[in-house]
């Protein structure tokens, strides 16, 4: 029911309030009376919602109050546009907009001042696409920073879990960590690696959380290609709970041993 509030127009809130206020509209509330007011699919969810409301003990003014909230933050669409960038990388198109991931990504790298979550499908030419991070870790002692890494086991490799997990630490830190420095956190999910195909999952998410504040979410892997030649699509978001909530859930796949660690 609260979605159908949220479907209507700004102008249809304020006519609902200040039809509250000046007592035309009042309890009970019904379909054939909403619609008098807004669109007819709307009213019945509408004046349920409505109902609802006057039920738990809402007076007609505070209703209205209500309303008069939800339109207002429907009307400034700028809260949410100061809050999202659109990151793009690919051939320049004149018109539009154009961030390439790997400046975005070096950005949040270098500004980073208590944590770094970087969680990522496909890791190659690291040593370049990390640069930034790894000297902020130098710069900054206590940054804390965790990586969620995919490890695959390959067609036909018998080798056991923990083979594959040594081989893919030492091939992080000689060939894709930039040299010299400390190394960060690096954890896995322990179902790629099961020898049977059928129960093997991917860690396919592509994301970074900075400082639990910033996100950014792209389709690009950690890769030379795909943070500056792929065509790929992200969405740099300034929100503090949608950053506590990402860091929140992968925290939790290391607190219950759902994730475990590899470096």
């Amino acid at each position: 029911m609260k979605e159908a509030l949220q479907s209507l127009s700004p102008a249809e809130l304020r006519t609902l309030a200040a039809s509250l206020r000046s007592g035309r509209l009042c309890a009970p509330y019904s379909a054939s009376t909403l619609g008098r007011y807004i669109a007819e699919p709307l009213a019945g969810p509408v004046s349920a919602h409505l109902q609802e409301m006057s039920d738990i003990g809402m007076q007609p003014a505070a209703t209205a109050y209500s309303l008069d909230l939800l339109a207002s933050a429907r009307s400034d669409p700028s809260s949410i546009r100061n809050n999202i960038d659109l990151v793009l990388t690919g051939p320049l198109i004149p018109g539009a907009e154009h961030r390439d991931t790997s400046v975005v990504v070096s950005d949040l790298f270098r500004q980073a001042e208590e944590t770094i979550l970087v969680a990522g499908y496909a890791v190659y030419q690291g040593q370049k696409v990390f640069g930034a991070l790894a000297e902020r870790m130098v710069q900054r002692p206590t940054l804390n920073v965790r990586m969620f890494l995919d490890i695959q086991r390959k067609l036909g490799d018998t080798s056991s879990s923990a083979e594959l997990v040594r081989r893919f630490a030492h091939r992080f830190q000689s060939e894709q960590w930039p040299t010299g420095g400390r190394l960060p956190e690096v954890f896995y999910d322990p179902r790629s690696l099961s020898p049977d195909r059928s129960e093997r999952s991917a860690l396919h998410a592509k994301c970074v959380v900075a400082d639990c504040r910033d996100v950014f979410i792209s389709s690009a892997n950690f890769t030379e290609a795909a943070q500056e030649r792929n065509v790929e699509v992200g969405i740099l978001l300034h929100s503090t709970s949608v950053a506590e909530n990402l860091s929140h859930f992968f925290g939790t796949l290391c607190s219950t041993g759902e994730f475990l660690r590899a470096l």
